[in-house]
Order: structure tokens, then sequence, then C-alpha cells
């Protein structure tokens, strides 16, 4: 069973340079690749991106380049594109993954056990379509949004809601968002007819999740503070 890694980032980016910024004398893109590296079940590395920059800091760290094309690199593109075009890339090389471990270049929120952790969930079911990290989080329950009505007033995001509705977040259902840190997916359902849970539809339907803390995207400047913090709090290397 083959498990390849591979490391997505685009140049094109509201905080320039964002996936090479300096956090603690390495480029953001280290933590991510390096623990990427470092998981024992991972068999081959690769990283895609428009960007030389990108590219080069990627390689020195053992990953071979995917040149994606200018069109998938655009603040439009999804990410199922370039993971596509990857795979395209591999299946020409004889190297295509019946595992793929998605690692993204702007969270430093990795863990190589965590990357194990999730290989070996999907090796020990291969009808998993994929293994996520997530992280619970009430205080942005839907339950507590809101929407804009057309006069500018607000009503309930979540329309048939029936019963009472705590304020207290603690009372609400535990609610998970998808951490943007790495995803596992498998390959062969991907490349299924199955349409799988939107947004996200290509990790299919059969989603097992994998709880972590929190999930750091550095998007801004204020985010590389706390990817440096949580880097004090959680490397080893």
């Amino acid at each position: 069973m083959k498990v390849s890694a591979l490391l997505t980032g685009r140049g094109n980016n509201t905080l320039k340079d964002k996936n090479i910024l300096d956090i603690l004398g390495k480029p953001v893109l280290y933590y991510p690749a390096n623990a990427g590296k470092k998981a024992n079940l991972i068999d081959n590395w690769y990283c895609s991106s428009d960007d030389i920059k990108i590219l080069d800091a990627a390689e020195k760290l053992g990953y071979k380049r995917i040149v994606r094309p200018i069109e998938l690199a655009q603040p439009n593109s999804q990410h199922i594109d370039c993971i596509m075009h990857a795979l395209d890339v591999m299946k020409a090389q004889g190297n295509i993954p019946d595992i793929l471990v998605v690692l993204l270049a702007n969270n430093v929120t990795v863990k190589s056990e965590w990357i194990d952790d999730c290989i070996n969930d999907m090796q020990q079911n291969m009808d998993l379509s994929a293994v996520v990290p997530v992280y619970q989080d009430n205080d942005h329950h839907p339950l507590r949004a809101k929407s804009l009505n057309s006069d500018g007033t607000l009503s309930m995001y979540e329309k048939n809601v029936s019963g009472k509705i705590s304020t207290n977040r603690q009372d609400l259902p535990k609610c998970y968002f998808l951490a943007h840190n790495f995803w596992v997916l498998n390959v062969k359902k991907m490349l299924s007819d199955e349409i799988g849970q939107p947004p996200w539809t290509f990790m299919g339907n059969n989603i097992l999740p994998y709880e972590i803390e929190e999930s750091i995207d550095i998007h801004k400047e204020i985010d590389l503070y706390l990817a440096k913090e949580w880097i004090l709090e959680n490397y080893t290397d």
C-alpha cells in the first residue's frame, strides 16, 4: 500500500510569501514538511506550488517538485484542482498512491505522530474516504450563527431549530471544525464518481475525525505569533 505526502502552497497570497516567512529561523512550510518527513508510514514526498521559492524550500527538505499551472494557483482556485493535478503527475511517473496525505504549507500545527495515527486508521479500514484532524469550537457553533436579512436585520442562520437554545456554549451539542493542517485521503475513493460532503467533496462521505486541540492557519501577521507560541510549546525538533 503506497502512501505519499503532498505539500501544497501557492505564492499568490494576501500575506506576501506567507508560506516561507521566518518563524524561529525556519520558513513556515518547514514545520508541516518536516512532520511529513518524520512520519513513519509515508513513502514519497511531493510539493505542489506555482512559486519557485516554495518549491526550492520544499526540495531542500526532500520534497519532489510539482510545478502547479498558474490557472490552478489563483485566489479563487479550489484545493481539489491542485490535488488532482498532482495525482496526474504522480500517475505519469508510475507512483500514484493508495493514500495521499495533503499537508498545507501555511499551518505549523502538525505532528508526525498525528499523521501516522491517521494513516494507520485508514490502513485498518480502507472503506474510509478520509481521516482528518478536527477541533471542537462551540464559540462559533452554528446554533449561535446569524444571517443578514434584506432589510439589514439579523435572523437565525439555522432556520429549522426547535426548542430553547442555551446561551452557554457548554450546553450546546459538541461542534467540530475541520483543521487545515493535513488531510489523509483514500485516493481510490477520491477518484470515484461519489460526491462527498460539501464544501470539501473530495473527502467523500465516510470521514473519520481525529480530534486535536487547535489549528492555526497563517493568513495574517498575528497568526505568525500564535504559530510561534505553538511551536515553542509543542515542537521537539
